[in-house]
């Protein structure tokens, strides 16, 4: 049960004073609908008006505080031309600007004669300073009650600072005081606030330094939310650590088939990260272990020879991948290695229906699929397999933890349990790593098998568009095969696809009918058969989204072009361009931009020309564009944070993390002085699921 004295804090906003329902559906653009949620909205800057020049000595462009006679209103001869008001000081005229601005209120508040003070922007017009829509028109004698330094909120179109501020206040006001859960002697060596305190400083910035993320207050309520996530994660974990697993120990024989067809020797990387995952599955305990590879490592054939561990030890595996696409291209390729060992592998997706479906649940149940590799839809209730012991999930970051416990439960309750292998093809920072995965062990590859080619990666300004379709030509004349990705336009699908199927049309016009294409929106049979018409050679060059992001393989494909490369998002380049590259012929991705660039894309897209190094591109990602977007635009899985930013904050994690497994060993139940605090910050930022599991750990 959530705690009492955080009632106030989940009430929705339409409870505060001034929220009608016309504000608050303005909030819910902004991801707020409770209390709670504008306590986390912290301000992304402040506008300082303590500057109080005359009028002479104000600069252009800056904001300043200026008191002033009002001399004098111009009416507009039209209402397309604004309202002004002459004033002035001693030192020279100041001209008020209004567009739209109405009469009867403006005379009221600027009555001719009288002294103000007024605060805004000055810029120059005509050579003639003016304030366009003053921030503050106010007596003289009111100054002292106005905050000179005012919090600057991200907003919506509709919602005004100043009416967003008020309800800010009015959250705040809601705010409890709340036993510590810090360790006095941390808080005191950071110099750290109360959690109250620290939540009013932070909304409450006495000068412009104290809205940096850096500042005590800030830092305080950052390390609070990692907290919160590190000591949830501690407690799933150890729940999974103690559930009794089974060992499972193979005799080697399939997988020494295998091994055998392959056409390449393992790397030291694949052989490292088996070993481990080999090890896990013959302890006693149930395995959670993370293997993370660059594009092009060869995770799927440490999966496939994890997943043999079980077959060989008289159970079944299953692969299961976030789309239908990956989950086929996975199917094609254990298949034709499982041929060689004799494994018998099936494939379970939304699209098996009917007689089909029932025949393979039936298979599955009866033990005579080794191996089923599929989507979502190996979830669902009907699906039962006759000893499930190991899951594998691909992309791992597209599913929650819940959904891998959901899957967990399809083993055998008296067999212990089942282990679970997840992979991702995009290499996630050491930081990323500890709030994500947390409860997994992680197993990395950084080799890749040989073979693959270096790709030629060149930036191209969108100038050159005609160039570059003409590089195309001659590329798919010559017989090779090539992708083109269209940009992501915003974050609506409808607008991505006019944009690719625009496209598409235009290429057709230059290049005919040799053109496919592939979306998201498309239907499973569609997607296959773009898929299948490109993979044979059908199609020459495939339009996509970035549906083709993971697991399609084409070696004939060695042209990569992606289009208005500057929106996209590192590692999801990085995934894209591993598309091309993997066969023998030479291999080229082509980013497209348009000017002019800014200094973050520049430095994005220079990386990537530099380096096909996954890794380092994650971490440059990290460090360039922060957590929020590190694995692409779309859902990404990762925790969200609306108070710490994983760049600036690194430490502050690896403090939580050491904090949390130090709490959790000392009072495992939370039933200490601290621990119920704790279960107070668990439930304040959200982590509550964890509570649930205290008592079956």
């Amino acid at each position: 049960m959530r705690p009492e004295i955080l009632f106030p804090a989940f009430a929705p906003t339409s409870s505060l004073k001034g929220c009608g329902p016309a504000i608050a559906k303005l909030l819910e653009k902004l991801g707020i609908a409770r209390v709670l949620d504008l306590w986390w909205h912290l301000p992304q800057g402040v506008v300082d008006r303590r500057f109080m020049p005359t009028v002479a000595a104000a600069p252009h462009e800056s904001i300043c505080t200026i008191v002033v006679r009002v001399d004098q209103h111009l009416p507009p001869r039209t209402p397309r031309l604004p309202y002004r008001v002459a004033c002035s000081d001693a030192t020279g005229t100041l001209l008020l600007v209004w567009f739209n601005g109405r009469e009867s209120h403006l005379r009221q508040i600027l009555p001719e004669g009288s002294t103000r003070v007024v605060s805004g922007k000055v810029e120059l017009f005509n050579d003639q300073p003016q304030m366009v829509h003053p921030d503050l028109v106010v007596n003289e004698e009111d100054l002292k009650t106005i905050p000179l330094v005012e919090p600057v909120y991200a907003l919506t179109g509709g919602l005004h600072q100043r009416a967003l501020g008020k309800l800010v206040t009015g959250a705040l006001d809601r705010a409890p005081e709340l036993t510590e859960w810090l360790d006095p002697s941390w808080q005191q060596k950071e110099g750290w606030p109360a959690w109250r305190a620290a939540l009013q400083a932070a909304h409450r910035p006495s000068d412009p330094d104290q809205a940096n993320p850096l500042t005590p207050a800030r830092r305080r309520l950052a390390y609070d939310e990692l907290l919160a996530n590190q000591l949830a994660l501690t407690i799933v974990r150890a729940r999974l650590k103690r559930a009794n697993g089974r060992p499972l120990k193979g005799d080697g024989r399939l997988r020494r088939k295998v091994i055998d067809a392959l056409p390449y020797h393992l790397t030291g990387d694949q052989a490292m990260a088996l070993g481990e995952i080999e090890a896990d599955m013959g302890s006693d305990k149930r395995m959670q272990h993370l293997l993370q590879g660059d594009v092009g490592s060869g995770k799927t054939v440490v999966a496939l020879l994890a997943m043999l561990v079980a077959v060989e030890a008289g159970a079944q595996a299953t692969l299961m991948a976030p789309t239908e696409i990956l989950a086929r291209q996975h199917y094609a390729t254990l298949a034709l290695l499982g041929e060689a060992a004799g494994v018998r592998i099936a494939l379970l997706t939304g699209r098996e229906k009917g007689k089909t479906r029932a025949g393979l649940l039936q298979s599955l149940a009866a033990g005579e699929i080794d191996i089923a590799v599929g989507t979502h839809a190996l979830f669902q209730d009907d699906v039962e397999f006759r000893d499930l012991a190991l899951a594998v999930i691909d992309e791992q970051h597209r599913f929650g933890v819940h959904q891998r416990l959901t899957l967990a439960a399809k083993g055998q309750r008296d067999q212990g349990g089942i282990d679970l292998l997840a992979m991702t093809a995009t290499p996630i920072p050491r930081t990323l790593a500890l709030t994500a995965f947390g409860d997994l062990d992680i197993s990395s590859l950084h080799e890749k098998p040989p073979g693959r080619t270096p790709i030629d990666t060149r930036t191209i300004s969108l100038e050159r568009f005609d160039e570059v379709v003409a590089a195309v030509r001659r590329k798919l004349d010559a017989g090779a095969q090539a992708y083109w990705v269209c940009p992501l336009v915003e974050e609506s699908e409808v607008a991505d696809l006019a944009a690719v199927e625009e496209r598409t049309a235009a290429l057709r016009e230059i290049l005919g009918d040799r053109v496919g294409l592939v979306h998201g929106r498309m239907k499973g049979a569609a997607k296959d058969a773009a898929m299948a018409d490109f993979a044979a050679g059908r199609t020459s060059l495939l339009v996509a989204t970035t549906v083709i992001e993971v697991g399609v393989d084409v070696p004939n494909a060695t042209l990569m072009v992606i289009e208005h490369a500057e929106r996209f998002g590192l590692a999801q380049l990085h995934q894209l361009r591993g598309r091309v590259g993997r066969g023998s012929g030479a291999s080229t991705c082509l980013l497209l931009y348009s000017n002019p660039l800014g200094e973050t894309a520049k430095a994005r897209l220079k990386v990537l020309r530099d380096t096909d190094d996954g890794f380092r591109i994650a971490e440059e990602d990290l460090r360039l564009r922060g957590a929020g977007d590190l694995l692409g635009t779309r859902q990404s899985g990762l925790p969200e944070f609306r108070l710490a930013d994983i760049a600036l904050h690194a430490d502050l994690l690896q403090v939580a993390r050491d904090d949390a497994k130090l709490i959790y060993e000392r009072d495992p139940d939370l039933q200490s002085p601290r621990g119920r605090a704790l279960r107070v910050l668990l439930y304040l930022y959200e982590r509550d699921a964890a509570i649930r599991y205290l008592a079956s750990v």
